[in-house]
């Protein structure tokens, strides 16, 4: 399906289904944004999962003030505007993840990570989405509920 025949609901899942790189805000002491580079995988429900280490300032932010944003971007087909990729914006709060199902799903979509998964500064993240908000290019805007993005 291309993002034109897709519904808001089904292009923001896919999204999150993709999982991948994506731009986590997070809160500093004195409450100014800070955003960060992490790389994410969707949970069974669709909640995006996130391996971080307790050195990261990020995490030293969420660990203080759990509440946080996420934006995912696909990327403009080739030869189309850079404003026409689709963005999601998500809103919630970061809380450690102790399911050990959870992080086996982690590092089954991002193999890698094996390398470092089991340092003691590092633990699973689950962000737990309170809304979306999706753009899908000019005139496509639109908010999503915590029932739109994850799966029933």
């Amino acid at each position: 399906m291309t993002g034109e025949s897709q519904s808001n609901q089904e292009l923001a899942r896919n999204l999150l289904a993709a999982g991948g790189t994506a731009s986590l805000g997070t809160l500093t002491t004195d409450a100014a944004p800070f955003v960060s580079y992490v790389v994410t995988a969707p949970a069974i429900d669709g909640s995006p999962l996130m391996l971080l280490s307790r050195l990261a300032q990020h995490t030293k932010n969420l660990d203080r003030d759990p509440r946080a944003s996420l934006l995912f971007v696909r990327e403009a087909a080739p030869g189309d505007e850079t404003l026409t990729a689709s963005r999601l914006t998500l809103a919630g709060r970061c809380t450690r993840e102790i399911d050990p199902s959870a992080k086996q799903r982690y590092l089954d979509r991002h193999p890698d990570s094996t390398r470092y998964a089991e340092f003691s500064d590092f633990s699973l993240y689950r962000f737990e989405i309170q809304a979306g908000h999706l753009v899908a290019g000019f005139g496509r805007i639109v908010g999503l509920t915590r029932e739109d993005l994850l799966l029933p």
